[in-house]
């Protein structure tokens, strides 16, 4: 009697852009079958997420918000930052961030996929524009609707302001850890230097903090800050910014 022994492998391919790109092209086609009525005298979540942003600019237009923050002493701008932490930033935080609009959709895409794997939803698909969206405009609630207002603020920070201008004001109005609010009081706080001089190993350092500020501030948490940076480093090699090599002379 022969027993055969079969062997299923899966590999996670949701990382690979060209795949992901021509599973959707090639998707099947879907057919509405059917239309849900909404309940009469409610609203969308994209209606309440347009409202709200749209109350949000009433209290403080969007050139206002900007101004509040590219007015300040001590603001960087993207000239002004070294080209390590600029290359560490989109790495790690928005690989495509030169090559898609104001929303990603391979990465929504993307998080979807993998948080329905995991059952978990940590991963969020959000454009570095996006985020810029939520430092300047909202406030940090984790809501559906504050998430739906982020896509209409990202369509009209990308009509007015160019890649290099989001991207400073990202790094300017991110929170650090430590009570340092931006990358100049950052680079200043953890290193005492100007931002336009950190080196790999602390442009990559700072770069990673902002993903969760409490737990990968090196004052805080020494170690799980190194792990954190590794990270960064290692999306740096794999998108091309650094060799393996010079990953590794950070220790």
């Amino acid at each position: 009697m022969k027993i055969i022994k079969l062997v299923i492998m899966w590999i996670d391919k949701s990382d690979d852009e060209e795949y992901m790109k021509g599973k959707v092209d090639n998707a099947e086609e879907i057919k509405v079958v059917g239309i849900i009525k909404q309940k009469e005298g409610s609203i969308s979540t994209q209606t309440a997420g347009e409202i709200g942003y749209l109350k949000t600019l009433k209290e403080q237009p969007l050139i206002s918000r900007v101004e509040s923050y590219t007015s300040k002493e001590n603001y960087i701008t993207f000239n002004n930052l070294s080209k390590n932490y600029i290359n560490a930033v989109v790495a790690v935080e928005d690989h495509r961030y030169y090559d898609h609009g104001p929303i990603d959709f391979i990465a929504i895409g993307r998080a979807l996929y993998t948080n329905l794997r995991d059952n978990e939803f940590d991963e969020g698909g959000s454009t570095i524009t996006q985020q810029v969206a939520k430092n300047v405009i909202f406030n940090q609630d984790k809501t559906i609707i504050r998430k739906v207002g982020e896509v209409f603020a990202a369509y009209d920070l990308e009509k007015n302001y160019s890649k290099s201008e989001l991207l400073a004001l990202y790094v300017n109005s991110s929170y650090f850890g430590d009570g340092y609010y931006g990358i100049y009081e950052a680079s200043i706080g953890y290193y005492n230097k100007s931002p336009k001089d950190l080196t790999l190993d602390e442009a990559t350092m700072l770069a990673g903090i902002p993903n969760a500020p409490s737990v990968y501030a090196p004052t805080v948490n020494p170690d799980l800050a190194k792990k954190r940076q590794k990270h960064v480093l290692n999306k740096m090699v794999e998108y091309g910014y650094i060799s393996k090599e010079e990953a590794n002379t950070i220790k």
